[in-house]
């Protein structure tokens, strides 16, 4: 039995992520997103626009997930492809695991970004646990992917994170259980695997950029599976 825990629960996000709040965030990622088109960079813009709001890190590690440049959004949403039976998808495990153990965790913040893509504020960095929620967020997946009938499913995971391994030896198992076929590679930088695929699942804006097409399949799960969750609404500065 993996640990009952809360992935990314942190509880200055009741306070952080409150209507109000999120009022503001909005009011915020317009002026962020006057500021990036017009040629300034995402980081220092944020920087500058959430110090005048007064916004926490996580307001502001949200806003700089959720806001992309007006061309890049546009470049993402007409790469976004609809899933399909007999697609080949090529998966970045950690994201798209991630973002559904959070969902899972009613009192999580997940947010709705500009390209209309799920993210999370859980942060990796380099350490990973599996947990109850991992098990439930795979069964979501292959009960997705098979209702699909997708051709196969490849998930590229960081080797150098801990415990990949044994979440590859999980999502095998619970892939089979599906009758889904996957494979699970284990690489330095699952980055580098994705940026010139097609049919990506990721939610990560470099990767989006990047890579020939991509799938919202976080946001889709959870419309279906989770249709009640709360989701942070970052997703339209105009």
């Amino acid at each position: 039995m993996h640990p009952k825990i809360r992935r990314g629960y942190v509880k200055s996000d009741e306070r952080d992520f409150a209507p109000g709040q999120v009022r503001q965030l909005q009011k915020a990622q317009k002026d962020i997103l006057y500021l990036i088109d017009e040629g300034y960079d995402l980081k220092h813009s944020v920087t500058f626009v959430g110090d005048r709001f007064q916004f926490s890190a996580r307001q502001r590690t949200a806003l700089t997930r959720a806001t992309a440049k007006t061309e890049n959004k546009l470049r993402r949403e007409k790469k976004c492809l609809q899933l399909v039976q007999g697609q080949m998808l090529y998966i970045d495990g950690f994201n798209l695991i991630i973002a559904l153990e959070a969902a899972l965790s009613p009192d999580t913040t997940i947010f709705r970004g500009m390209d209309g893509a799920i993210r999370d504020l859980c942060g990796l960095r380099g350490t990973y646990r599996l947990i109850e929620s991992t098990t439930r967020a795979l069964q979501m997946i292959g009960a997705f992917l098979a209702e699909a009938k997708v051709k196969q499913a490849v998930f590229y995971l960081d080797a150098p994170v801990s415990n990949s391994g044994r979440l590859k030896t999980e999502i095998y198992e619970i892939m089979t259980q599906y009758a889904v076929s996957a494979a699970v590679e284990m690489v330095p930088n699952a980055d580098a695997k994705l940026w010139d695929r097609e049919c990506v699942v990721s939610s990560d804006g470099i990767i989006l950029d990047r890579c020939i097409s991509w799938i919202n399949l976080a946001a889709a799960i959870i419309a279906e599976t989770l249709p009640e969750r709360r989701i942070v609404d970052l997703s339209n500065a105009y």
